[in-house]
């Protein structure tokens, strides 16, 4: 093997008689070096991308989100809140009701969802750290109710916390159907904003915080809920806690974990991270023709080489070797400076932020990046993989023809 790899490194770095060989080679070099290039910044931008859309879901959503599976609203039974509240790895809970309605500010009208939560809620999700301005306040000294709407919804309806002109909120009565006046088919209150909040376009522009008794009041819905919303502690084992909660709800409930609550779009990030991997080893195999050619040429001029080192005893493995450590190591070094250049170009994204993002709607003013071990692992190993099949492809079908004739 030592002999093998010897003659082999002498060969890639020997000054070839056709220049084209040494051309060739460079080629396949550098085409190699991009491809892994390529394939270490977009892992890493798309890990980046995961990690803020992580951040943004978790800022809204809970660990765990506790729903009926048919239908919409549902009264808590104490008992179970009770066996919730113990279980092991739960930090707290929060009862939410979410409802659509119809917002009127002064002379604007705006269709959003207005979301009754409790007193505990914010130690259940991180919203109250995503204030725009004002503070996350759903009840004042003396009980007075506050909304806290989206930046979008704010925007739109051109409110601002001077707690002078009234939000209106309108939600269609559950027995409005019987009712000819359009008046008294609506449930009608009015609210004072406290803040307003900042997490992300879609729900910027969707959601309405309100206290829970103020939505049931609203909604005339007195005990109603449509959903409870977990907390965890940090040291939770959340498929467990998750199990746990699904024992005592029971199949009439839908108990989903951050994952499921966002299953679609994880679903739908992976497969294009899969998408672009596969596209991108495909250029990979296309830029190892490159690694042929360079082989299949080497190999004709070595000729005379493999006739003498025939002739000193060497056998076919032997000479096979040679020509298949050759191309390895085009693939070895095309990978070894794909990872270096790879590796400071997401350190400098990293670092100094060099692209920039051109969104309003996105917490991160240019493209994230996070780099993981795994893609250094998976990516070489593709890269050398690819080298090797590159390698031995021509040295198995064209040394034949020199193998045999010395034979």
């Amino acid at each position: 093997m030592k002999l093998s790899y010897y003659i082999a490194k002498r060969y890639l770095f020997a000054k070839k008689s056709r220049n084209a060989i040494n051309v060739i080679s460079s080629v396949s070099v550098a085409g190699v070096a991009v491809g892994t290039m390529a394939l270490i910044i977009i892992l890493s931008v798309f890990n980046g991308l995961e990690t803020m859309v992580r951040s943004i879901f978790n800022t809204f959503d809970p660990d765990i989100k506790i729903s009926m599976a048919e239908g919409k609203t549902f009264s808590p039974d104490s008992a179970q809140l009770k066996l919730l509240a113990h279980v092991e790895g739960v930090s707290s809970y929060s009862l939410t009701l979410e409802e659509n309605a119809l917002l009127k500010y002064g002379d604007r009208q705006y269709i959003a969802t207005i979301k009754g939560v409790d007193d505990n809620y914010p130690s259940v999700s991180a919203i109250d750290s995503a204030m725009f301005e004002g503070a996350f306040t759903l009840k004042s000294d003396k009980g007075r109710p506050y909304a806290i709407p989206g930046i979008g919804v704010a925007q739109y309806l051109g409110m601002r916390i001077n707690f002078v002109t009234p939000l209106n909120i309108y939600v269609p009565r559950k027995d409005g159907g019987k009712n000819l006046n359009a008046e008294n088919a609506f449930n009608k209150r009015y609210i004072s904003p406290s803040g307003i909040f900042e997490v992300e376009k879609e729900y910027d522009s969707k959601y309405v915080y309100v206290p829970l008794d103020f939505a049931r009041d609203l909604t005339g819905s007195e005990n109603g809920v449509t959903a409870v919303e977990v907390k965890f502690r940090k040291d939770a084992e959340p498929s467990d806690v998750q199990k746990k909660i699904e024992g005592i709800y029971g199949k009439g409930f839908s108990v989903r974990n951050r994952y499921e609550q966002q299953e679609i779009f994880y679903k739908v990030m992976k497969s294009e991270r899969l998408a672009i991997f596969f596209i991108l080893t495909l250029i990979l195999v296309i830029a190892s023709f490159n690694v042929i050619g360079s082989l299949t040429m080497l190999i004709i001029e070595k000729e005379r080489d493999i006739g003498i080192l025939k002739s000193l005893g060497a056998d076919n493995n032997l000479i096979r070797k040679i020509f298949i450590f050759e191309g390895w190591l085009i693939s070895i070094i095309g990978a070894l400076a794909g990872i270096i250049l790879g590796y400071i170009i997401c350190w400098l994204q990293q670092t100094f932020g060099i692209i920039r993002l051109n969104s309003e709607s996105l917490i991160m003013d240019s493209y994230p990046v996070v780099m993981k071990l795994r893609d250094f692992i998976i990516v070489p190993s593709t890269v050398l993989l690819i080298g090797y099949w590159a390698a031995w492809y021509p040295v198995r079908f064209l040394t034949k023809k020199f193998l045999s004739k010395d034979a």
